[in-house]
C-alpha cells in the first residue's frame, strides 16, 4: 500500500497556463505523487514536457507502461493514451477516447478512486465538455477529496461546471488556492 497521498489533476482549454501557476510553487520537498492529465493533440511534437521541466523543482516526466509511481514525482500523461492506475503502477490503454479524449481525465480519476480510496485527491481545472465529472465523482464516492477550479476564472468553464454538477459538494478553489494547496504536500 502506497504511504504517501496521490493528486489527480485534469484539465484542457486554458489548462497548460494554469501549470504554469501551480508547477512553480512545488518545492523539492514534495511529499506526494501528482498525476497530470492534460487534452492535447493525438501527435504531440515533443513541445509540452520542456514547458513544463523548466518551471519545476521535482522530477517531471511521461511515465512508461508499469512504472511505480513514487512521492516526490510529477507524471502527465503522454499522447494518445489513457494513463491508468493499477496496483501501485501505471497502466496504458488504447481503449476508445472518452468524451472525445485520449488521455481521459475520467479514466485517471476513475482509476485511482479504486485504487487509492480516501487517499486520492481529484483536481479538475479549466477546460470545455465534461471529462472529469464522473472520474471526481468517483473519487468522492470512495471518500476522496474533490477540488474543483473556479468556474468564474476558469479559461474553459464546461469541465469546471460539470465536474460541480456532478459533485455538488466539492471544494471550490481559485486557481492560486489551488497551487496553494498541491505546494503544501
Amino acid at each position: 500500500m502506497t504511504p504517501f497521498s496521490v493528486l489527480v489533476m485534469g484539465g484542457s482549454l486554458g489548462a497548460l497556463d494554469a501549470l504554469h501557476e501551480i508547477l512553480p510553487r512545488i518545492s523539492q520537498n514534495f511529499s506526494a505523487a501528482l498525476i497530470i492529465v492534460l487534452h492535447r493533440e493525438k501527435e504531440e511534437s515533443g513541445g509540452l514536457m520542456p514547458l513544463l521541466i523548466r518551471n519545476c523543482a521535482v522530477p517531471i516526466g511521461f511515465p512508461e507502461d508499469k512504472d511505480s509511481i513514487l512521492a516526490g514525482h510529477i507524471y502527465v500523461a503522454p499522447p494518445n493514451y489513457h494513463l491508468l492506475i493499477e496496483e501501485d503502477h501505471f497502466a496504458y490503454s488504447m481503449d476508445e477516447p472518452e468524451d472525445y479524449a485520449r488521455p481521459s481525465i475520467d479514466a485517471l480519476f476513475e482509476s485511482a478512486a479504486e485504487r487509492y480510496k480516501n487517499r486520492v485527491t481529484g483536481i479538475v481545472l479549466t477546460g470545455m465538455r465534461q471529462d472529469g465529472a464522473r472520474g471526481l465523482a468517483a473519487i468522492k464516492g470512495h471518500n476522496g477529496e474533490a477540488i474543483v477550479q473556479s468556474p468564474l476564472e476558469a479559461i474553459g468553464d464546461g469541465m469546471p461546471l460539470a465536474a460541480l454538477r456532478a459533485v455538488p459538494n466539492a471544494k471550490v478553489l481559485t486557481l492560486r488556492e489551488i497551487a496553494e494547496f498541491v505546494a503544501s504536500f
